[in-house]
């Protein structure tokens, strides 16, 4: 990859890293589905604006608004709210090495739900280890009854799960003719449209006990527009320039963002067995990455 390209995939890196941070200021305030009303409404503002501006639109006639509604809970709506309330339960930084078994989940949808990503030993070996990784993080809570951290981690690999079925789904926009920009535009909106009136049903926002902070308004703004909007711009300029498998290697960096941020400023602090199992996810991911195993065998 170009060094523009490394850039543009560092930078995605720090804002899907930044945005378990984020989320998890806000929700010291606020409800986790008002946080994802919040976060899908501006992100949907801020990328309908971009294509007005440059003369597209949702909202006409051949929309492809039933494939937007079901991406927009598989990608945003059901994950979002998912690693929201697990954040309520464990570390913004757990959470994100968590998330980052969604290519491991992508591996084992798409082996069972398409004829032409079949899992090879490979493949089988990858994801025996990412989830030898999973077994190390959430284990020893199930084993001595710690339930609320429990219930948190298996909400955010709920969300991982869910990514890999948007991810799968999520392959018919290119035969569909939809351009990149207009897929996030409309699963967010759709997203919004739908988080709304189950928002103001559960939550009930209007009875706060106090309006939120500054702090809050800060990080929902920087996790609408920072990290959903601006991130879906860089994911889908990388994808185009390198490809999905270059794409991959963010996986391995959001954590570290995730875990610096919530060691710096939420005093946060995971056990050395987080990182025996992130360092096991991470071996997974390597393999099923495909380049290390590449090299390898090239150099004997």
């Amino acid at each position: 990859m170009s060094l523009r390209v490394w850039i543009w995939l560092l930078s995605l890196s720090v804002l899907w890293g930044g945005s378990f941070f984020f989320a998890k200021v806000a929700i010291g305030e606020l409800r986790p589905l008002t946080v994802v009303f919040a976060r899908v409404a501006l992100a949907a503002l801020a990328l309908n604006l971009v294509l007005s501006l440059t003369g597209r639109s949702l909202f006409r006639r051949g929309t492809p608004w039933p494939a937007f509604i079901a991406m927009g809970l598989l990608n945003n709506m059901i994950p979002f709210g998912l690693i929201f309330w697990g954040q309520t339960q464990i570390a913004s930084g757990l959470a994100s090495i968590l998330n980052a078994t969604t290519p491991l989940f992508t591996l084992l949808v798409a082996h069972f739900a398409t004829r032409d990503e079949r899992m090879d030993g490979a493949k089988v070996a990858a994801l025996l280890t990412g989830f030898a990784g999973v077994t190390v993080l959430v284990g020893p809570d199930l084993l001595v009854g710690d339930q609320s951290s429990f219930m948190g981690q298996l909400a955010c690999l709920a969300a991982a799960l869910s990514y890999a079925f948007a991810g799968v789904y999520g392959r018919r926009f290119q035969t569909m003719g939809v351009a990149p920009m207009q897929a996030a535009a409309g699963q967010v909106t759709a997203s919004a449209m739908l988080i709304l009136p189950i928002m103001l049903m559960i939550d009930r926002p209007w009875n706060l006990p106090a309006p939120p902070s500054a702090t809050v308004w800060a990080a929902l703004a920087a996790l609408a527009l920072l990290s959903t909007a601006l991130a879906y711009v860089l994911y889908f300029r990388i994808l185009a320039a390198a490809g999905a498998t270059n794409l991959l290697l963010v996986t391995f960096l959001i954590p570290v963002t995730a875990i610096l941020l919530g060691t710096a400023f939420l005093g946060e602090q995971l056990a050395p067995r987080h990182f025996t199992g992130m360092a096991l996810i991470g071996i997974g991911l390597a393999v099923l990455d495909g380049r290390i195993t590449a090299r390898l065998r090239a150099a004997k």
